[in-house]
């Protein structure tokens, strides 16, 4: 997922620190080529591979983010997983139902960014992979990585031209994941229609009520940089954003969040979701 800025002031800070963006990230423009769907369509796509890597190389850790074993992945399983990516790109949308698009826009996004981050490694950032073009592009989600049906897309085609804008579901920000330590958890499986909306509520959960995605120092709240690059998805004001946080917080927590009015302050951890690498 890009959680991109525009540039100088971000670039020159270490990767861990405090991120605040002078811009917006890319907001939700809708490419209408991929509206078409076929409802009631009971074709299904084999996200096999994808379950088989993600049981073998994402560990979930004590800290409650996960992270992924890159530097332990086979030569075999690289090929596989170029081999499945090759496969989705082959694969027709249009004849998919809505949910079955779902699971392979955010499957295709996610594995797709694990291949090019070992197609780099070792790297200690996903933004240090320049791939993009542009003179203040960072990181490889402006890139055109694959062709579907004769139109060559990016990461960022995937994430704000297709998922947000057609599915208009803020807890897609919890389903991409941009291999930093600052995202939503990679999710342990695959996304498929009959777990779809599992998922999503779990990674929603999962995030807002860890210290990463929300948390209150001295009575003020810091969220994470998604809330508030974001922000347009997650109710385009302070309120709008802490409306969410309450609606996937614990008890506990929604109490806490009960006396918030505003949004102190914002962060992002930028470091490489590998297995060696510690939290803030």
């Amino acid at each position: 997922m890009q959680r991109r800025v525009l540039l100088a002031t971000i670039a020159a800070l270490p990767l861990a620190a405090t991120a605040r963006p002078v811009a917006a990230a890319p907001p939700a423009r809708l490419w209408d080529r991929w509206l078409e769907h076929s409802p009631g369509s009971t074709t299904a796509v084999d996200h096999t591979v994808w379950d088989d890597l993600l049981a073998r190389y994402l560990i979930a850790r004590p800290d409650g983010i996960n992270r992924f074993g890159y530097g332990a992945v086979t030569d075999a399983d690289r090929d596989a997983l170029a081999r499945y990516v090759d496969t989705l790109s082959a694969t027709d949308p249009d004849g998919l139902a809505r949910d079955a698009q779902f699971a392979l826009w955010v499957n295709l996004y996610n594995a797709l960014t694990i291949k090019v981050v070992l197609d780099h490694f070792p790297v200690d950032s996903i933004r240090d992979i320049d791939i993009s073009p542009g003179l203040f592009a960072n990181g490889p989600w402006g890139a055109k990585l694959l062709s579907i049906k004769g139109e060559t897309l990016a990461l960022d085609d995937i994430e704000h031209r297709i998922l947000r804008p057609v599915w208009r579901d803020p807890r897609i920000h919890y389903a991409v994941n941009c291999a930093a330590l600052g995202c939503p958890n990679l999710a342990p499986v695959a996304f498929r229609p009959d777990r779809t909306e599992a998922l999503l509520g779990q990674g929603a959960a999962a995030f807002v009520n860890h210290p990463r995605g929300a948390r209150i120092e001295r009575g003020r709240l810091r969220v994470s940089s998604i809330y508030v690059w974001f922000r347009e998805d997650f109710g385009g004001s302070d309120s709008g954003i802490i409306a969410h946080l309450r609606g996937h917080a614990t008890a506990n927590k929604q109490a806490e969040l009960a006396a918030i009015g505003d949004i102190a302050g914002h962060d992002y951890d930028w470091r490489l979701n590998r297995i060696d690498n510690g939290s803030r």
